[in-house]
């Protein structure tokens, strides 16, 4: 279990005893009637105006701040017997923004923390929504993936090393929503998705959105000081989410063309990637078992063109195997361990079918709101290769199969999935749907 596994693992478990913590979901209800209150304040500014009343009406929007938090313990392989402390505030500050931390220590001295502050609006800046994330975790006992020694010419494979290492990851994010479509009343209004008649054009239907993100990722493994320990840079992200409902799509579509760019230095080379990923989903009609059923499929194209710039295999314009293209882990060939297919380019395909059962058992449970679980059956299959070339990426294509759980808890997607592949079984536990 890698550094991410434990980490969605804990948060997951936070996140079923907390409550609503999704801000794009639980302050949708909020961003609506805040909006509603400044059109009345407007009007009735405008009224007391004509009829010449200085009384002036309030334009402020109201809204409640809400704090959660939940002490937890777990056990697992990497860390023994670790304690720690979730928490989330809701509403922080501005009805669509939300705070999230996390902090566990273990055992055997390891530890891990992450904070999150999620879209904040800036004054004046309507299109635009803010959000940063740190990560830093320590691990005594981790499990990496690290490229492998080989021949040239030699597929590129990783070994799974058991060591010593030390994570951290910060990202800070400024998302421009265009205003079209879902965009066309601002940024913050833009979060709300709701059910309706999904239109295959941008300018009418769903969010379109332009993502600038400065990043910086490290790893550091005892044992492996040849290894690059660095990648920092900018990733840009175009995104067009033109899905009827966010985690519980019945049908649309979403499109992401992702390049990162770190422009490196006088100890590290530059590099350069990119990912294409087209999602689409089929609604069918119920029947006497299943009241939903949806066929959900997702493609994913990645390549990195700087890989064979430069002189001398030192010399090489590739990112480190935890910041470049790879396959396996929780979202793709969730039959592998993550990261643990590493190269050049990469490929896969995912096809789910998502039934939502007439029974369910957990509508009445009292303490918690289970408005609705899911089931689904899934495939996957993808290979990665030193070269962009199609018929190399499908050369002996790694393949997985599975079925998962999916639960809508306090407005929350938990997802559970076992995947089998030909290395055996991986279990995951996470939030939200993989595509």
């Amino acid at each position: 279990m890698s550094y991410k596994n434990i980490f969605f693992s804990l948060l997951c478990s936070a996140l079923l005893i907390t409550s609503q913590v999704n801000a794009e979901e639980t302050t949708a209800t909020n961003i609506e009637n805040t909006t509603e209150s400044r059109t009345e304040s407007s009007t009735e500014s405008s009224n007391a105006t004509a009829n010449g009343n200085t009384e002036q009406a309030t334009t402020m929007p109201h809204f409640d701040t809400e704090v959660a938090g939940v002490p937890f313990i777990i056990s697992t392989e990497q860390l023994g017997t670790a304690v720690g402390v979730s928490g989330i505030i809701k509403h922080a500050g501005q009805p669509q923004a939300s705070i999230f931390g996390l902090g566990l220590y273990s055992e055997n001295d390891s530890n891990i923390s992450f904070i999150s502050f999620n879209n904040y609006a800036l004054p004046g800046l309507k299109s635009w929504l803010f959000s940063t994330e740190y990560y830093r975790g320590y691990l005594s006992n981790g499990i990496y993936y690290v490229p492998a020694a080989r021949a040239p010419g030699e597929p590129r494979t990783t070994n799974e090393v058991i060591a010593e290492g030390t994570e951290s990851s910060l990202r800070v994010n400024a998302r421009y929503v265009l205003p079209w479509g879902l965009g066309a009343n601002g940024a913050a209004r833009s979060l709300k998705q709701q059910r309706g008649e999904v239109e295959f054009n941008p300018l009418e239907s769903g969010v379109t959105s332009i993502n600038i993100t400065p990043f910086q990722q490290q790893r550091d493994v005892t044992g492996y000081d040849n290894l690059p320990d660095i990648a920092q840079g900018l990733e840009l992200k175009f995104d067009w989410d033109n899905r009827d409902s966010i985690g519980d799509t019945e049908s649309g579509s979403q499109t992401r063309f992702t390049v990162r760019r770190d422009f490196g230095n006088d100890e590290r080379n530059s590099w350069t990637t990119w990912e294409l990923e087209q999602s689409a989903f089929v609604p069918f009609d119920g029947n006497m078992f299943f009241k939903e059923q949806v066929l959900a499929f997702n493609y994913y194209l990645a390549d990195t063109p700087t890989w064979d710039s430069g002189t001398g295999v030192a010399d090489k314009h590739r990112p480190p195997s935890f910041a470049g293209i790879k396959l396996g882990g929780f979202n793709r060939l969730r039959g592998y361990s993550s990261g643990q297919f590493y190269s050049r380019s990469a490929v896969s395909y995912s096809a789910e079918y998502r039934v939502k059962p007439h029974w369910q058992p957990l509508h009445n449970l009292p303490f918690y709101d289970f408005p609705w679980w899911q089931w689904s059956a899934f495939a996957e299959t993808g290979q990665v290769s030193d070269s962009f070339d199609l018929s190399a990426l499908h050369d002996d294509l790694k393949w997985t199969a599975g079925l998962g759980l999916r639960f809508n808890v306090e407005g929350v997607l938990v997802r559970i999935d076992f995947a089998k592949s030909e290395n055996g079984g991986q279990t995951w536990f996470m939030v939200n749907q993989p595509f």
